[in-house]
């Protein structure tokens, strides 16, 4: 389907998985709209209950190839090329209302960091590393990056973070409030998994619902939330799902939730 990509779907969980290991996957024009493609494919697929996103060989995501562009170097739009390639990533991994998760192994650097901070819960190997290098090349914050560093990390540590563009190690990220799980490398595949897997079996409307309060909630005050939970509740309420939690609760028996 593919080609710079792998893209899969069993047990109601996708993996989009970055496929240029000669170059650390790091995006070329192809491989962005690749992307782009797949994540829209499960956003509409409704078989689709959770989304794994990770790396094919040593790295998650390198960031900007910059032998593809090199030729090109202070001649082209940099400004079109995060409008049409790195807004569109972000924006879908953010709004599309299913839990995406990232498989973090090796090092995610640049925009490959900036799609691991988008997903909604990261599990790291203990080999991976984040970088963000803009800096060093004489570049700012993309894919996302200005937005979701600060309210993980908080502004302070942002800013030291972006300016000095030193790695980050995997452990520094777990403390930091970066990654959600810390695992050895041999148990990455199964960690991530598992969660999705989890993920997959949840009331996914309901899931969806919450991830869109949560993104609200950063430009919010409370009396502006407190209006979205009735109106997320209403909708929650009226879903098969909600219906099944019921039943199951009073029956003492484990939900069968659909995503319905």
């Amino acid at each position: 389907m593919y080609n710079t990509l792998i893209f899969t779907v069993e047990n109601q969980v996708a993996e989009i998985k970055f496929n240029r290991p000669d170059r650390y996957n790091a995006f070329n024009n192809e491989m962005s709209f690749e992307f782009i493609d797949a994540l829209k494919k499960c956003g509409k697929d409704s078989n689709i209950r959770s989304i794994i996103i990770s790396g094919e060989g040593k790295a998650f995501c390198s960031g900007q190839d910059l032998k593809d562009v090199e030729a090109q170097a202070g001649m082209r739009s940099l400004g079109e090329s995060v409008e049409k390639r790195y807004n569109p990533m972000t924006r879908l991994i953010i709004n599309t209302e299913k839990p995406f998760i990232c498989k973090l192994h090796g090092v995610a650097a640049g925009a490959g960091a900036g799609v691991a901070l988008a997903c909604d819960y990261v599990i790291a190997s203990d080999n991976a590393s984040l970088l963000f290098a803009f800096a060093n090349i004489g570049l700012v914050l993309d894919s996302g990056s200005s937005y979701n560093l600060p309210r993980l990390v908080g502004k302070r540590k942002a800013f030291e973070l972006a300016t000095l563009g030193e790695k980050i190690t995997a452990q520094q990220a777990l403390d930091y409030g970066m990654v959600n799980q810390l695992v050895p490398a041999e148990q990455l595949d199964q960690a991530v998994m598992n969660i999705a897997l989890n993920y997959a079996q949840r009331p996914t409307k309901a899931i969806g619902l919450i991830k869109r309060m949560l993104n609200k909630s950063f430009h919010s005050d409370l009396e502006t939330m407190l209006e979205m939970e009735m109106y997320c509740q209403e909708i929650a309420g009226k879903t098969d799902d909600y219906i099944e939690g019921v039943m199951s609760f009073i029956q003492k028996r484990k939900p069968e939730f659909k995503g319905k």
